[in-house]
């Protein structure tokens, strides 16, 4: 592969620019900007899940959105650096796969730990100084959503909270991924409802799918640190029940919303087509170490459930 070797050149040159690179998971960084956008589409469709439809042609409007997705890397950044830094003992005991175990950064350039733990307080600084500077021109709702991504997204991997080790991590990162970021999407551009909330439901549920998946080729070593995900307190048999109880509920709350009118047609047969990958996804949970079928699960649900939206919100 011709990428391979820059890669290569890339890392051995100038480590640690490639360290803090790779370290922020870019593909990661970008599924979150869709997120994003997810909210910010479902504000441009109006009421009954915002007060009041917001104007995708106006300045002010596209000024509030860049302003949010600026305002939000740095914190992603900041909780991406903190989860590698805690989970340097279990990336080093396991194999890495596409979508878990880390980057390997560490590993690859032989850096040491602090490296990632000064960059991780430096990236915190920096968000921190980016709220700062949202709250002078995003609404303080948007402003109060983001600094709770950002407290909790360091909670989920850093002492002495740590959420990840108390079995807490799955339903902490479910929120966060699943219900905080799209709404904090919708608050930088308009007022919610708490319909905006219930429409969100399913894709946490997925979220949660695409954790029990992720987490699944790490249990061992996260066992070996004492790091008691849900994965290694469970067995397989109540892992793959908990996913398909997950998966059904996210049909059901889609189903529901889609009846009871609260999201639109569009928005409802997109989500339901996205969530039929979830069988695929339950079919290989604990009988294979890829976790590819679920993260695909999960990502689909958020291009289709994103076009669906700002395809309402502009109108064919």
């Amino acid at each position: 592969m011709i990428g391979e070797p820059i890669r290569v050149r890339l890392r051995e040159r100038t480590p640690r620019l490639w360290t803090l690179w790779a370290a922020s998971r870019p593909s990661q960084l970008a599924l979150i900007l869709l997120v994003y956008a997810l909210g910010v589409g479902m504000a441009t469709a109006g009421p009954p899940v915002v007060v009041d439809g917001a104007d995708v042609g106006s300045t002010s409007f596209r000024l509030s959105a860049l302003a949010g997705a600026l305002a939000v890397l740095p914190v992603a950044v900041a909780i991406h650096y903190a989860n590698e830094y805690a989970d340097i003992e279990t990336d080093a005991l396991t194999e890495r796969t596409p979508f878990s175990s880390g980057s390997g950064a560490l590993e690859a350039t032989g850096l040491s730990a602090g490296f990632l733990r000064r960059a991780t307080v430096g990236v915190t600084v920096v968000s921190g100084c980016g709220v700062v500077l949202a709250a002078a021109t995003l609404p303080l709702d948007a402003v109060g959503v983001l600094v709770a991504i950002l407290l909790a997204g360091l909670g989920y991997s850093l002492p002495p909270v740590a959420l990840i080790r108390r079995g807490l991590g799955e339903f902490v990162n479910a929120v966060l991924g699943g219900l905080l970021l799209p709404l904090y999407g919708v608050t930088v551009v308009a007022t919610p409802t708490g319909i905006a909330g219930l429409a969100v439901v399913p894709f946490v549920l997925v979220v949660g799918c695409n954790l029990f998946a992720t987490h699944w080729p790490d249990r061992e070593a996260d066992a070996a640190v004492g790091k008691r995900t849900l994965v290694v307190r469970w067995s397989p048999r109540g892992i793959r029940r908990a996913y398909a109880v997950l998966g059904l509920g996210a049909v059901a709350v889609t189903t529901g919303l889609w009846a009871a009118a609260a999201v639109p047609t569009a928005v409802g047969v997109a989500t339901l087509a996205s969530l039929s990958i979830l069988v695929w996804g339950w079919t290989t949970l604990t009988r294979q170490r890829d976790p590819s079928p679920s993260v695909v699960a999960m990502v689909v649900l958020a291009v289709a459930s994103t076009v669906a939206w700002w395809w309402v919100g502009l109108g064919p």
